[in-house]
């Protein structure tokens, strides 16, 4: 059974994170949501019904019988099997949306849905960007479980001193972690494959380091906190979330946050995460277009993929970033970056599209990943449409 990843009405929603990538394919917790339903339903046939300009990156379904899906919120026992027990024509609702249903999607159209069943479970719903860092525990603790249960984590090495119970620490085979502590106390530790820690870092958890990844030098690393595959991260870092391919590998603060991929921090960049008047935190809505109150005391920074800082740069408390700008001028930028910034001001001139290829291909090249044609087309669209 085909399964068909849904953006639904959330896409906007999750800006600038979702410029280059669909819904399902942002990280909280340990996994992706794609990822996470692909274990859940343990399939690996999957499509995604998204804007079009990302389709050619990311397969648009075929026309067949599929189990149309909402990805993004965390699924309760009850609802996993209701969603498993799905017949053709069948959906679920929760909180008057869609969010699962069993239609043939040659001739897609909700008409085919004849049965409809309102979830009365309180779920566990992500709708917009601080959301990700604000249930990322909740994410830590479903994942944990899900890819952990009937596994033997790898022994922990006895050069590191460690707090809580050994069952919320799993450390998967080829990771390397010495002289440092390990808190899980506050939360669930899971170390991915071939990731490290490095010497003297302190780890308090709910923590997940991905595959590939290190924790730098002395590293405070405080949850809820996930770290994608392939990054660098050091300093301080607070209830942060990087997908992956990322670095912020020096001294600096960054928390309550959102980080996209292939970014990279200067030394010494801090991101503020609380007003000094202790007020709620605005963050620029891409829908509404307008600064919205988030409802939060904590709330740093929201970074789209391939954005950078200068040394000592210093970011605002509600700072958001867009795709491939890069921020250098002194003083702090402001609290909307746009796309293709090249300085983070807003009367600075734009970053020029053939120069930002150049700039990804290097950086990915470190990590052995092509900039593909696909990869092109989608900065060319974001260029051209979002100013």
């Amino acid at each position: 059974m085909q399964l068909v990843f849904s953006d639904a009405q959330y896409w906007e929603d999750f800006l600038p994170l979702t410029f280059t990538r669909p819904v399902a394919a942002m990280r909280c917790g340990i996994l992706t949501f794609a990822e996470r339903w692909q274990k859940i339903l343990d399939t690996t046939e999957v499509s995604y019904f998204t804007e079009t300009y990302l389709q050619k990156k990311f397969p648009e379904p075929e026309k067949k019988e599929s189990l149309f899906l909402v990805t993004n919120f965390l699924p309760t026992e009850t609802v996993i099997r209701q969603i498993k027990d799905l017949k053709q024509g069948e959906a679920l609702v929760y909180e008057d949306e869609l969010i699962a249903a069993k239609i043939n999607m040659e001739g897609f159209s909700l008409h085919q849905i004849e049965k409809m069943t309102d979830i009365k479970e309180e779920l566990i719903f992500f709708k917009k960007p601080s959301d990700l860092f604000t249930y990322n525990k909740q994410a830590i603790d479903f994942d944990f479980e899900l890819l952990t249960n009937g596994r033997t984590s790898q022994k922990l090495s006895s050069t590191n001193g460690f707090l809580g119970d050994k069952k919320d620490l799993f450390i998967e085979e080829g990771a390397e972690i010495e002289f440092s502590t390990l808190n899980t106390k506050t939360g669930k530790i899971y170390i991915g494959k071939n990731a490290e820690v490095m010497e003297g870092c302190h780890l308090r958890g709910p923590i997940v380091l991905g595959e590939e990844s290190k924790f730098n030098l002395g590293a405070k690393i405080y949850g809820a906190t996930t770290i994608g595959p392939h990054c660098k991260v050091g300093g301080e870092v607070n209830n942060i979330i990087i997908f992956g391919y990322t670095s912020k590998g020096h001294d600096g603060f960054i928390g309550n946050s959102v980080i996209g991929e292939w970014c990279n921090f200067g030394a010494d960049t801090n991101s503020s995460n609380l007003k000094n008047n202790y007020s709620h935190v605005r963050l620029w809505s891409y829908r509404t277009k307008a600064f919205e109150d988030t409802g939060l005391q904590f709330a740093g920074l929201i970074m789209g993929d391939h954005s950078k800082t200068a040394i000592n740069t210093q970011l605002n408390t509600g700072t958001v970033v867009g795709v491939a700008s890069n921020i250098f001028r002194e003083g702090f930028p402001p609290n909307l970056v746009e796309n293709f910034s090249w300085g983070g001001r807003k009367e600075d001139e734009r970053f020029k599209l053939d120069k930002a290829y150049e700039v990804a291909e290097r950086a990915m090249a470190r990590r052995k990943v092509a900039l593909t044609e696909e990869d092109k087309a989608i900065f060319k669209h974001i260029f051209d449409t979002y100013h």
